[in-house]
């Protein structure tokens, strides 16, 4: 079983019974990635670089690593993961060592132009005091054809009294953020599937009854949906954006040096 972190309210994790639900709609978005941009050819391989180009991906704001290691098994050529908090990163080197890992704030990495291919970071710009910043610092790192995806809760749908949010996004928001320095090609929500929307039908929504009371107070029916979920009870789809959960744009940089 995967070690996990201690919760802290500022993250999710794999192997917390009570945090399932959660842990799988992060889940569900990083596999859509990497079915995606691995169809479409987006996400470099092992075999389409040389050596001396290999670290091509980076998640940003990794936290426990699960997903950069979900990227780094797709077959992405080698996969870093940037994260700020030495604890959250002694973890990730423990627990998935093939993963490269760096120290780092989000707003000013460490890294020159143009260092990668992909960026992804899911569910942490909400967290972010400088969003601007941090959407041209990724602009920056990004190859002029690279590709950036980034997911964030909706607050049009979110429940709100989140403490580690410093600002929440609609969907109109998230597009005029990335706008001065990408174009997005890709605006997506994430959404129930049809068996947690069965589920709702029935017994009302499963977030609020989630966070309506202690996990150890929960009814046997909302214990065993959280779980029982999987990313398979999610769905990532254009369309209904404001009803969505989760945002999830993909974007290509506009021309980065003349927007600096």
């Amino acid at each position: 079983m995967t070690e996990t972190l201690p919760l802290t309210g500022e993250r999710t994790a794999p192997g917390i019974w009570h945090e399932n639900y959660w842990f799988a709609r992060h889940d569900a978005a990083y596999r859509w990635i990497t079915t995606e941009l691995s169809m479409n050819h987006s996400l470099p391989m092992k075999h389409s670089l040389p050596a001396e180009r290999a670290d091509r991906v980076l998640d940003a704001g990794c936290g426990e690593g699960y997903g950069a290691e979900l990227l780094r098994l797709a077959g992405a050529a080698s996969v870093t993961g940037l994260d700020y908090e030495d604890t959250t990163l002694r973890h990730v080197r423990r627990v998935y060592p093939q993963v490269n890992v760096v120290r780092g704030n989000l707003v000013r990495t460490p890294f020159a132009d143009s260092s990668f291919r992909v960026l992804t970071s899911l569910q942490t710009i909400e967290h972010l005091w400088e969003q601007p910043r941090f959407v041209a610092e990724c602009a920056r790192i990004l190859e002029p054809t690279g590709t950036l995806v980034l997911s964030t809760p909706n607050r049009l749908t979110f429940p709100s009294g989140n403490w580690y949010h410093t600002r929440e996004l609609t969907p109109a928001e998230f597009l005029e953020l990335l706008e001065p320095h990408f174009e997005v090609t890709q605006a997506l929500g994430l959404h129930h599937g049809e068996r947690l929307t069965r589920w709702e039908t029935q017994h009302g929504s499963c977030v609020d009854a989630q966070l309506a009371t202690d996990h150890d107070k929960w009814s046997a029916d909302l214990t065993e949906l959280v779980r029982s979920t999987s990313h398979t009870d999610f769905e990532i789809r254009p369309g209904d954006l404001d009803e969505s959960l989760d945002l999830l744009f993909v974007a290509r940089p506009r021309d980065a040096r003349s927007v600096r």
